[in-house]
């Protein structure tokens, strides 16, 4: 019979942490400590059951190893989810409740925004562990994390480029951006400095009609951007861009973009790559959220133009990527995941729990 231990999907450590007092119930995950702490996000969402909140944040955190890996960083991968309706369960004595969980763990686990929590909340989580990055920059902390995210995924986008038959610049592109939140709309606005050719979708009109006035940006429905004849199709807001059901509709060259798990399965990989489709893994281009919160943990303390400076190297990571694709003729995916081992195996030697020394 399974017990427990084989869900852990070689996880290091699971926590299961519950105040009555507060309601809390959340799920932090350590999935590798071997590069350094095991960094990651805390998601605030209502799952439909414990075993559905336990399957996310397990691939969270495994992601977050290979992220951490491949972006060169000192960190290992970590993730936590907190079961509930933010905006019916979040509050202070919860979140505070919260971060005396993570203080719990003595380092080995650094958390920072994800869906359902805001740089305001790592701000009071704050007040229990210093273990927390993120919060506001009169909190100490680095503030919105999405302009490194943008910096690190249009350095990808220029690696794509490269890739492509007669290396083109990005201004003699079509991009298509799936998406023009925090992200999608800071790439628009440097493609468009290039002179590339936008085609824009978001659920949010006043995004999308920003983007038409200010960046000359064509504007298509939500369904309709992963059909749009385009060079790049730039996934920047849902998961699972790139399914079977979407696979037959794409027509673009290039599949690039900032959000996470952007193909439903890892054997879409294969698929993109037999469609001729270059694929820049996402947990290699939109590294720069983690290369920024990371940066928090320096000895002198957060710098934006150091960690602006490790984003812009993402374009030098994806070029790797593709070169060991090509060389050892696997997908993108496979050559990027190889990259990682590769590294925590070189680095790490045997696998071992570290402790962080902190500041």
């Amino acid at each position: 019979m399974a017990g427990p231990f084989s869900m852990l999907d070689g996880h290091e450590q699971v926590l299961f942490g519950a105040d009555e007092a507060t309601g809390l119930r959340c799920i932090i995950a350590l999935h590798s400590t071997v590069l350094g702490p095991g960094v990651g996000g805390t998601r605030f969402h209502d799952y439909a059951s414990e075993e559905e909140a336990l399957a996310d944040v397990l691939r969270l955190s495994q992601a977050m190893t290979l992220k951490s890996a491949v972006a060169g960083l000192d960190a290992g991968g970590g993730k936590a989810v907190i079961w509930g309706d933010p905006a019916r369960d979040k509050s202070e004595a919860a979140l505070r409740a919260y971060g005396r969980m993570i203080d719990s763990l003595g380092g080995r686990y650094v958390t920072a925004c994800d869906v359902g929590t805001t740089p305001a909340d790592m701000g009071i989580i704050k007040r229990e562990t210093r273990w927390v990055t993120g919060a506001e920059p009169e909190e100490g902390g680095s503030g919105d994390s999405g302009i490194t995210t943008a910096v690190g995924t249009y350095a990808g986008l220029r690696a794509c480029a490269a890739a492509l038959p007669g290396s083109p610049g990005l201004g003699s592109l079509h991009v298509a951006i799936q998406g023009v939140g925090k992200v999608g709309r800071r790439l628009a606005e440097r493609l468009a400095a290039d002179g590339a050719k936008l085609t824009v979708a978001d659920v949010d009109e006043d995004a999308t009609a920003l983007c038409a006035e200010r960046y000359g940006a064509e504007i298509v429905g939500v369904e309709d951007i992963v059909a749009v004849d385009c060079d790049v199709l730039s996934p920047n807001a849902l998961s699972a861009t790139v399914s079977e059901a979407t696979l037959p509709s794409l027509s673009c060259r290039v599949v690039a973009g900032a959000a996470n798990n952007q193909l439903a399965a890892p054997e879409l990989a294969e698929a993109l790559a037999d469609a001729g489709i270059l694929y820049a893994p996402d947990f290699v281009i939109n590294a720069g959220g983690v290369i920024q919160v990371v940066d928090e943990l320096h000895p002198s303390g957060y710098s934006q133009a150091r960690a602006t400076r490790i984003a812009e190297g993402i374009e030098g990571r994806l070029a790797e990527v593709f070169g060991v694709a090509n060389a050892e003729g696997v997908t993108t995916l496979a050559a990027a995941e190889r990259i990682a081992l590769r590294r925590i195996e070189a680095v790490g030697g045997v696998s071992r729990i570290r402790r962080p020394t902190g500041r």
